[in-house]
């Protein structure tokens, strides 16, 4: 999953993936739309090259205005009958909360009933970017949102679960989305260099439709970020859904095996059409 997703904010000039030993790719789209490329090899190799470049355009306010709808400024709102069976599972908690606890947190941030929904939302993202200290870590999976709370830390992803599953047990709309994080100026958190692997949440809101949210930097909208995935969740040690490159291979217990991930951010060195600003975002 290395073809960033477009929206009404990010524009595709183009997409190359180069993959070395060389390999037969195809494309399909998944449940979500996701753009999925299969790599099938013809024989063994001792290395894998896998790089992905896009030319993008991103235009997203740094100050978004949402047009919410008349009916949905106010939490609790109901979504309507279609909206209600289109989003289906990604308005249930994926995760058990036997004791209540994350519900408990969640409805510490509800101030009234009714109350502003986009000020509830994002007092619940500032929340998390307020009680979780980030740390990156390397360990497969996420952790459910009960240990990160238990914890006080957590990696973006495990931010995101845990926004995510807030924002269900209000009973909204919510998904995981993985992506990179746009950062020429390297002021952000989680930013390696000038991009990084990231993920946030989108959670879906009538009139707007779906509105990032990035607990990670305590960030709305989608203004350095560059969509690759959407998923309902990535689950403990199965974050499939997202994962942007998956695979298996044979060999022995005694190949040395090892991996490495870049991410580079560029400015385009020459001006796109119509005189706009691109970013280049690049995976090897």
């Amino acid at each position: 999953m290395l073809r960033p997703r477009e929206t009404r904010e990010l524009r595709l000039f183009s997409h190359d993936l180069s993959i070395a030993p060389p390999a037969s790719v195809t494309w399909a789209h998944d449940v979500a739309g996701n753009a999925i490329a299969t790599a099938v090899f013809g024989g063994s190799t001792d290395h894998l090259v896998i790089e992905g470049r896009a030319r993008v355009e991103l235009t997203a306010p740094a100050w978004p205005v949402f047009a919410i709808s008349g009916s949905a400024t106010q939490y609790p709102f109901v979504y309507g009958a279609d909206e209600w069976t289109d989003l289906g599972a990604l308005t249930i908690p994926q995760y058990g909360d036997f004791d209540g606890r994350l519900a408990r947190w969640v409805e510490d941030f509800v101030m009234a009933r009714p109350t502003d929904t986009l000020s509830l939302l994002k007092d619940i993202s500032n929340g998390v970017f307020l009680q979780i200290s980030y740390q990156s870590r390397d360990d497969e999976g996420t952790q459910s949102p009960i240990e990160t709370l238990d914890r006080g830390w957590g990696s973006c992803r495990d931010f995101a679960v845990l926004l995510a599953e807030a924002a269900r047990r209000l009973g909204l709309g919510a998904r995981i989305v993985s992506g990179y994080l746009s950062d020429p100026e390297t002021s952000l958190i989680g930013s390696a260099g000038a991009g990084s692997t990231h993920a946030w949440v989108e959670i879906f809101v009538p009139g707007a439709g779906w509105i990032a949210f990035d607990p990670t930097n305590r960030s709305v909208g989608s203004r350095n970020l560059i969509p690759l995935a959407v998923a309902r969740n990535i689950v403990a040690r199965n974050i499939a859904q997202v994962t942007p490159v998956a695979g298996t291979f044979l060999g022995t217990n005694a190949d040395p095996v090892s991996m490495e991930v870049i991410v580079r951010v560029e400015r385009a060195s020459s001006r796109p059409p119509e005189g706009r600003l691109q970013k280049v975002s690049e995976l090897g």
